[in-house]
């Protein structure tokens, strides 16, 4: 009884550390304060995408870096708003589908901000799925001749009735 108690506590002890892990961030944003706006959040390959953040402060400027999906580095210079920088960067032809993470380092204090950009392919670029037959020289149930495929069917019908013929010939003893 007692190792089935302390069997429970500890499983209790483990969940609850588990929960609490899974409740803090796994990456922050560098100091907590701001964070990396990517516009538009989802795009194609091709497309060019603005990033804005207010975490460097009035004047402050960045260097952005979406490596991650192929782009380089990029730089956030002050924009008309009070209190922002603001950058571009185009998603290179041959990114592939996923969710990227940018990171922009204020220059003022190093502080680093990260955002995700979702990459999707363009609808001129959905992979279609094959059609038709494959030459594998394996062969089909119903190959591209109708006739073929009756002659086909036509001899197997012919051996099992022989093969019923003949068994049932031999179970009655007449022989072969």
């Amino acid at each position: 009884m007692r190792r089935t108690a302390a069997r429970l506590l500890t499983g209790t002890a483990f969940a609850v550390a588990a929960a609490a892990g899974l409740a803090a961030p796994a990456y922050g944003t560098g100091g907590g304060t701001g964070s990396l706006e990517v516009s538009p959040s989802g795009a194609v390959p091709g497309d060019r995408v603005t990033v804005t953040t207010a975490a460097c402060g009035d004047t402050g400027s960045a260097a952005g870096d979406a490596g991650a999906v192929g782009a380089g580095r990029f730089t956030l210079a002050p924009s008309a708003h009070k209190g922002e920088a603001i950058g571009q960067f185009r998603v290179p032809p041959s990114a592939q589908p996923g969710t990227y993470e940018i990171v922009a380092q204020c220059a003022a204090d190093g502080r680093k901000v990260t955002g995700d950009l979702v990459v999707t392919l363009s609808p001129a670029r959905q992979q279609v799925p094959p059609r038709g037959s494959v030459k594998t020289g394996v062969g089909g149930a119903l190959g591209p001749d109708p006739v073929q495929t009756a002659a086909g069917v036509a001899a197997l019908a012919v051996a099992a009735a022989g093969g019923t013929w003949l068994l049932h010939r031999r179970a009655r003893g007449d022989g072969i």
